[in-house]
């Protein structure tokens, strides 16, 4: 005899899904949304753009650091 698969509950699973996440009364409240104007928005852009800029040039000033050292082994290496 074979053992009975569970039966689901004819609910989709997202369904069942978010009815686990909604906010109970009387806990923790959720922030409400501040439409932000189309000024906010560029300016947000504009700082997440400056920072990914600033973080591209760290990254590249250590990328030359180490092209630096590697290109002073190879003068050692070539020297030999």
């Amino acid at each position: 005899m074979r053992a009975q698969k569970p039966r689901d509950s004819g609910l989709p699973q997202s369904a069942t899904t978010t009815t686990t996440t909604q906010v109970m009364p009387g806990t923790a409240k959720r922030k409400t949304w501040i439409k932000k104007t189309p000024i906010e928005i560029v300016l947000d852009q504009i700082n997440r753009i400056k920072d990914d800029v600033a973080k591209k040039e760290e990254e590249f000033k250590q990328a030359k650091r180490q092209l630096e050292k590697l290109e002073a082994a190879r003068k050692v290496l070539e020297a030999t």
